[in-house]
């Protein structure tokens, strides 16, 4: 008996393990496993005949690898919840809106814009002055296409 409670110890420990792991280090890799070995840990200390003995001891653990699935879904969308991308991509700023720092001189690359806040190589058909709002419509390696914003006149 001391040998079956102290299995159950070590799966609950293990767990409670896997579980602290996860929150230094989030992304479910560790979640998953280690709900099941809680889970399994507290029915084992708990019901250890119904564990050890006859047909039922491997639905029972089913069961809670079940439970468990579906309780760490929503935890998992609660605690790591979506965000936009950390790095950005000259084609991801399309129909954003940017300021010229640097006139863009057309069908070259001198032209700079600052979009949010970083500032990029700009290109446009037609001459932009410093100053000017402008929309990009393009985004092609590290430089992107702009035009005047409606309303903003371009020399």
């Amino acid at each position: 008996m001391v040998i079956d409670t102290a299995l159950g110890i070590v799966l609950v420990v293990g767990g409670i393990v896997l579980f602290a792991l996860e929150l230094v280090h989030p992304g479910v890799l560790l979640l998953i496993p280690g709900s099941i070995l809680l889970v399994a840990g507290f029915l084992y200390l708990l019901l250890p005949n119904v564990l050890l003995d006859g047909p039922y001891g491997v639905l029972v653990l089913l069961l809670a690898a079940v439970i468990a699935t579906l309780v760490e879904i929503p935890y998992y969308r609660y605690v790591a919840p979506t965000h936009r991308p950390l790095s950005t991509t000259s084609s991801g700023l399309i129909g954003e809106v940017g300021i010229v720092i640097a006139p863009v001189v057309p069908n070259t690359l001198k032209g700079k814009v600052r979009v949010k806040s970083e500032v990029w190589s700009a290109r446009s058909d037609v001459p932009i002055p410093t100053g000017v709002r402008v929309r990009v419509v393009q985004g092609e390696g590290v430089s992107i296409t702009v035009q005047p914003v409606e309303g903003q006149a371009a020399v």
